[in-house]
């Protein structure tokens, strides 16, 4: 087994306005050790998270496919969640760019074609529209889990992007609830971005049942 990122330099504090990692984190770290050889195979040199929060994943990541051969970015609305990310990269040797962005910031449109992996748990809990609005103004915690409407308000932005981004060998994994109704999801990208898809893993946590999708050309 690959081990889970050292996160022990991250206290209590930061977890206070960055998210902590949980069971849909872990879903997808088993899920990219599952694909470890696809990874390998694929030989990515970018690798972009959205929504990079505690570094986690992306430090994950970075110990299958290597410190040194990839350009590792970490976007994040929230300065807290940049820091720590960062510093996560440090603990466990991991270079990553940590960006503080949104989705909507033409830094992303100058990745055109050219990422090899892309990273995304969005914040995928139902709630109303309004209250995903206010965590994303304000770029705290919140906005690492309030998904608006059936939880996609952020995930539906971030999606016509994707076919942009994705390099000709390019993997997109996403991690999903079942009511973002992720048959749908599949469907969608298939049908307007060229997408096709396969559920890597299926889990249920407590009450949520978690996927992680995996997309390509």
């Amino acid at each position: 087994m690959i081990p889970t990122p050292d996160l022990s330099h991250l206290r209590p504090a930061d977890y206070e306005h960055v998210y902590e990692p949980a069971e849909d984190t872990f879903i997808l770290l088993d899920a990219l050790e599952q694909d470890e050889e696809l990874l390998k195979s694929i030989q990515p040199r970018v690798a972009l998270e959205i929504g990079s929060g505690s570094g986690c994943a992306s430090s994950f990541l970075g110990s299958i496919t290597g410190p040194s051969s990839v350009l590792y970015l970490c976007t994040d609305i929230n300065t807290h969640a940049c820091s720590c990310t960062q510093a996560t990269g440090r603990q466990n040797k991991i270079p990553l760019d940590s960006i503080h962005t949104s989705l909507s910031h033409p830094f992303l449109s100058r990745l055109r074609h050219s990422v090899d992996i892309i990273l995304f748990n969005p914040p995928y809990v139902p709630t109303h529209q309004e209250e995903a609005f206010t965590a994303q103004t304000e770029r705290d915690i919140g906005g690492a889990w309030a998904g608006g409407a059936d939880g996609m308000q952020v995930t539906e932005r971030f999606f016509p992007q994707v076919a942009e981004l994705l390099s000709p060998r390019g993997r997109f994994y996403l991690v999903a609830v079942a009511q973002n109704d992720v048959p749908a999801i599949q469907r969608r990208m298939r049908a307007q971005y060229g997408l096709d898809s396969e559920i890597v893993l299926k889990r249920r946590a407590g009450r949520e049942h978690l996927s992680v999708v995996r997309f390509q050309r």
